[in-house]
């Protein structure tokens, strides 16, 4: 199965748990059905990222990125590679990868999405359809910032930092 066909395939048995997500998800298979190469970075028009809420152990806490160009906290996530085979496998490579810490462990489902514009790492103006997934940290877990990010550290899920009011939906569905 290729990237592609798991993302219609996810996207298509998950059921969101808000209303207002359902359009998104509609319109997320309506851009894959458009065509194939919507899993790839080349994708001038857009294409899909995976992105991971990461929580503590506890589900308190959230692991946000001072992203670098955008200048905000932010989840951990990222552009889907070749070697991926699904979306979710995608969110936890990122997840590993930015947070530095091991054994995390992935939910199997999408809790939500989002579609931004972002000038991305061509340098060309795009829109990232983002998935995301919840990750969950193992007891003690200790992050380490990567060339990735400005800043990485934990966050109590209902005090985000200043800016960060956009994640407030996100964190309702996550930490359900």
């Amino acid at each position: 199965m290729t990237l592609h066909s798991a993302a219609v395939t996810a996207l298509s048995e998950w059921t969101p748990a808000l209303p207002s997500q359902e359009a998104l998800r509609q319109a997320f298979l309506g851009f894959l059905a458009s065509r194939s190469d919507t899993c790839q970075r080349s994708c001038e028009a857009g294409h899909l990222t995976a992105s991971a809420v990461v929580l503590d152990s506890t589900g308190t806490q959230v692991l946000l990125t001072l992203h670098p160009r955008v200048g905000r906290w932010l989840q951990l996530g990222g552009h889907c590679e070749p070697a991926d085979a699904s979306l979710a496998e995608a969110a936890l490579r990122e997840a590993t990868e930015e947070s530095g810490m091991r054994d995390l462990v992935i939910g199997p489902s999408p809790v939500h999405l989002d579609v931004h514009p972002i000038t991305c790492s061509l340098g060309v103006p795009t829109r990232h359809f983002d998935v995301r997934y919840v990750v969950h940290a193992p007891p003690g877990a200790q992050p380490v910032r990567s060339h990735e990010s400005d800043d990485l550290r934990w966050w109590p899920v209902d005090a985000l930092p200043a800016g960060s009011a956009d994640l407030a939906e996100l964190m309702q569905v996550a930490v359900r």
